[in-house]
């Protein structure tokens, strides 16, 4: 049986070999899983459940199955014919992704909702991970899957789509977050590896296609809802007390005049406040006098107990209006507002090490017990101590519509599709220091310290910074300079806005050319405006500089594992209550505030493909893109010299605006060859771009004399110049079908980076900036010149990367009906890479380094789920593990930094069942289990056996309840 649907009668293909599921799925298990039972169990992790554009209905023939496969334009829907779909729950997600990618022209991987408003997880990103050559970076603070690559590239060179259309984001990337997406409004997830013409917003990793449901796909009216309790901080290491949270949705679709209107609609609301996490921060250690001798003591200490909070509201709606076979007009409507906090409450304070402020004296150690040069505990007086109540958190929200109206005319399909997405971010850091006023002291004593056992050392303090009268909020050890700049705190306010304007015109028609037997043309205009501004300085408590102020509330919590308590607060809203701002503004801050701006015309012709090479039959496209892209970025320029203080006034900056246009010509060709039997043998080549992050092309810098080294002027900024990350890609996968019930795949692919973007400094004349009091190099090969390094992200030759992916999907029913009901989804994948990135355009990459690798790499990644579905029953076992990789998290100061994270192997566990008959028929109950195995969140420096940072989270429950009607 042919597995192409095709137009034209061709002669019988020719079979290729026969494949048995059994021993197909020997192989691919034998290969990905070599060694013993153990590690097959700890190294592979969960495959893949696939996608529809429909997550209730199927289409009802072959033709209409290889068109709902096709990369969606934005705004388009399904076919209009509607077919009642027999299966349900995890085979319904799973049928409707092999179809998919079955009837595909080109590589895809997708997920589909097994049922209204029910992705097989809890988060999009989470369900995406499990996908062949996908890997989720779980986020710092919250524990929970965020960032995405794919084939091991940064999540950056991902593009992401929203019913094929390009978003506004809340970050520095180009793509929305995907914490902004609940995972209960989506229908399906299609992510495309090989590039289509036709496809706006392409990445060079991938696209991810993000569709929620299309009312008239639907048979009838459709109704669900459901409510989730949540336990967070289960089994924590640590025995931290437990957080919680609730999840409600209601879904509706329903149709009306007589199925030319068609109305859908979701809301989602959750509230999750997460259980305790600890972490330590050690100074290291160090020597102190003695009775006339130096003895080692501890450096410091930092304790901290951090909560997260997460408050999301979720909303979108799609109204079809179909009167005829000839028209179609689909409006659509998404919204995402949340929060989300972490609130840290902590002790810090310093042993041999004073802590760095203007109000602690030297330290004195008495009452010491020595041993072999070690004070194994002791006394410390002329002490200060710092309690600690800080909280990081913003406020987003992303609003994006779309309006597509599809007509036909004689042979032609004409669309028009308008655009607009607006996403907003404020964000609050707030930091806020309590303990003893002024220049009075307190005692520290230490015991059971070995010399090396920092994180096991025992502090008492001498006061109890429990008690509101000891510990109020006040600038404690005069940080910011003492008297003349008190600072009772910090706080910092950055907020960005990204506004996307899109219009596409496209227009397609059947042809009879050769092998072409079908073409489109289109063009798209998308406009984007994105800025982030802020504002931030010292929190300040009117009084003068010893000024101090109760702490409000009552409430107390551990400082971390201390051992003893600290008061607690909420810091938010108190600027104005108990806090004045004094804004500051120096070379940094100003180095944060930017706008670019991108004018993108982008004009596409693709040709269908279909016909006979080498005596098999095969379908596909080819198509080209040119794109024509102008952008500008703006910023500040800062002469460190004149910035002799933290006002506008004492450090004056320049406003510039710089910009540049360029052209990208984008051919691609998919070709799908029938090898009979079921068999497919795919080959994709393009070239690819991705643009760079939006951050890198703001027209802001800074540059002063270097204090270290050789006498030269040195700075740091963006490059308005920047060109796009380009590479030319090339994918060959095998893939044998059991009908829509099962598949295996193998694939193998190569991009070669024709340029990679990276941090390098380079030579720069900063004549244009130099004024007449700017100080030049006075000694050295560069005396008196404004010739100097600069260190900007530039556009560099780039490398290779490789790899292969294997995947397994099958029902256990294919080998005996006695194991009907069970069945696997497995995937394993190798990524390699040439490319090594100079270790100095990433300073805050610790280590003894030269290199390092791509960002976002795994070498390996592997996915297992195993399932049980019968009788209304479903139970599921899932893991996901990653070989170490360097990664991207948020400093204190709200940038990116890059950090080497160890790899981790994530289990998760669900059951459910659904009634099957009587008056709760139609109710489904169910639990789930996240990061059952407590895999902590680990980073390194050099060695990843000896991590500098560790996170716990616990486990994660879900229990809850659905009812579809």
């Amino acid at each position: 049986m042919s597995i192409f649907a095709t137009k034209r009668t061709a002669e019988p293909v020719r079979h290729a070999f026969q494949l048995s599921p059994v021993a197909a799925g020997c192989a691919v298990f034998l290969s990905v899983f070599a060694g013993s039972a153990y590690a097959q169990a700890q190294d592979n992790t969960t495959t893949t459940t696939s996608a529809t554009s429909s997550v209730a209905t199927q289409p009802n023939s072959a033709e209409q199955t290889a068109a709902a496969a096709e990369p969606t334009p934005a705004g388009a829907t399904a076919q209009p014919n509607v077919a009642t779909v027999q299966v349900t729950g995890i085979r319904r997600g799973i049928e409707a992704a092999i179809s998919i990618k079955k009837n595909s022209s080109s590589i895809v991987e997708a997920i589909s909702a097994e049922d209204i408003g029910k992705l097989p997880d809890q988060s999009v990103a989470e369900s995406i991970s499990r996908l062949p050559g996908v890997s989720a970076q779980r986020g710092r603070s919250s524990g929970k899957a965020s960032d995405i690559s794919v084939r091991g590239l940064s999540p950056s060179f991902n593009g992401t789509l929203l019913n094929g259309r390009e978003m506004a984001s809340t970050g520095n990337a180009r793509s929305p977050e995907f914490d902004l997406f609940p995972a209960e409004l989506m229908g399906s997830i299609v992510i495309y590896k090989t590039p289509e013409a036709s496809v706006i917003g392409q990445g060079l990793a991938s696209t991810i296609d993000l569709r929620t449901v299309q009312p008239l796909d639907f048979g009838k009216r459709t109704v669900a809802v459901s409510y989730k309790k949540t336990r967070l901080g289960v089994k924590h290491p640590d025995g931290l007390p437990e957080g919680d949270g609730k999840r409600a949705t209601l879904s509706y679709i329903d149709q009306f005049a007589n199925r030319t209107i068609g109305v859908a609609m979701g809301f989602t609301r959750y509230e999750e406040t997460g259980g305790g996490q600890t972490t330590f921060n050690s100074w290291g250690t160090a020597e102190m006098a003695y009775n006339g001798a130096n003895v080692k003591t501890p450096g410091g200490f930092g304790y901290d107990t951090v909560v997260d909070s997460h408050e999301r509201d979720g909303a979108f709606a799609s109204l079809q209006f179909r009167p005829n076979k000839n028209f179609k007009s689909t409006v659509d409507l998404f919204y995402s507002a949340g929060e989300t906090g972490q609130k840290k409450t902590g002790f810090e304070g310093g042993v041999a090490y004073n802590g760095g402020g203007a109000y602690e004296l030297p330290h004195v150690l008495s009452t010491a017990t020595v041993s072999n040069g070690v004070a194994t505990s002791g006394t410390i007086s002329n002490w200060k101590g710092v309690v600690r109540n800080h909280y990081e958190g913003s406020k987003d929200d992303l609003k994006t519509i779309g309006w597509n109206n599809e007509l036909k005319i004689a042979d032609w399909t004409t669309a028009a599709d308008l655009t607009w997405s607006k996403a907003t971010k404020l964000a609050s850091r707030y930091e806020t220091t309590a303990g003893i006023a002024g220049r009075a002291q307190d005692t520290l004593r230490y015991t059971n310290f070995n010399g090396a056992n920092v994180t096991e050392v025992k502090y008492t303090p001498g006061s109890n910074y429990a008690d509101r009268s000891v510990a109020r909020l006040t600038d404690v050890m005069g940080w910011s300079g003492g008297e003349a700049s008190p600072q009772a705190g910090y706080l910092a306010q950055p907020y960005v806005e990204d506004t996307v304007k899109a219009v596409r015109l496209t227009a397609k028609r059947s042809l009879e050319l050769g092998p072409i037997t079908g073409t489109s043309f289109g063009f798209n205009h998308t406009s984007r405006d994105k800025s982030r501004t802020g504002d931030e300085g010292r929190l300040v408590i009117a009084g003068g500089p010893y000024a101090a102020a109760a702490v409000p509330g009552s409430d107390v919590a551990f400082a971390g594992s201390s051992g003893f308590q600290v008061v607690s607060w909420d810091p938010r809203g108190s600027l104005g209550s108990v806090y004045q701002l004094a804004q500051k503004v120096d070379a940094d801050i100003y180095n944060k505030y930017w706008d670019v701006s991108e004018r993108i015309n982008t004009a596409y012709v693709m040709g269908d493909l279909n016909g006979e090479m080498f005596g098999l039959s095969y379908r596909g496209n080819v198509g080209l893109q040119a794109i024509h892209t102008n952008q500008r970025g703006g910023g500040y320029v800062i002469d460190k010299a004149r910035c002799v203080g933290n006002t506008a006034q004492t450090c004056p900056a320049q406003r510039v605006d710089e910009g540049d246009s360029y052209w990208d010509v984008l051919p691609s060709a998919n070709l799908s060859f029938d090898l009979g039997n079921e068999q497919v043998l795919r080959l994709g080549m393009a070239k690819v771009v991705s643009r760079a992050n939006l951050d890198d092309l703001r027209a802001g810098q800074n540059f002063g004399i270097s204090t270290t080294g050789v006498p030269i002027l040195v700075g740091s900024g963006g490059n308005p110049q920047l060109k796009p990350f380009r590479a030319k890609a090339l994918d060959l996968s095998y893939e044998k079908y059991f009908g829509n019930k099962g598949y295996i795949s193998a694939a193998v692919f190569y991009k070669k980076l024709d340029s990679y973007i990276l941090r390098i400094p380079r030579p720069f004349d900063f004549r244009p900036f130099v004024t007449p009091t700017t100080p030049l190099p006075l000694t050295g090969p560069y005396a008196g010149s404004t010739v100097g390094l600069f260190n900007q992200p530039v556009n560099g030759d780039g490398g290779n990367l490789k790899g292969y992916e294997l995947a397994v999907n099958v029902p256990f029913s294919m080998i005996t009906p006695y194991l009907d009901g069970f069945g696997a989804m497995v995937n394993h994948s190798d990524t390699r890479s040439n490319v090594n990135l100079p270790e100095t355009g990433f300073a805050n990459v610790a280590g003894d380094l030269t290199s390092i690798p791509l960002p976002g790499l795994s070498r390996k990644v592997s996915n297992l789920r195993i399932y049980y579905e019968k009788n209304g029953f479903q139970i599921a076992a899932a893991a996901r593990k990653r070989s170490s990789f360097l990664g991207q998290v948020s400093d204190f100061q709200d940038n990116a930094q890059l950090t080497f994270i160890k790899g981790e192997t994530i289990v998760d566990l669900q059951a459910s069942y659904e009634i099957q008959s009587g008056w709760l028929k139609g109710v489904s109950l169910y639990a789930q289990a996240q990061n059952w195995n407590n895999a902590p969140f680990l980073e390194f420096t050099t060695d990843e056996e000896n991590p500098s940072n560790r996170r716990d989270y616990g486990r994660t429950y879900h229990f809850g309840a659905t009812y579809k009607f």
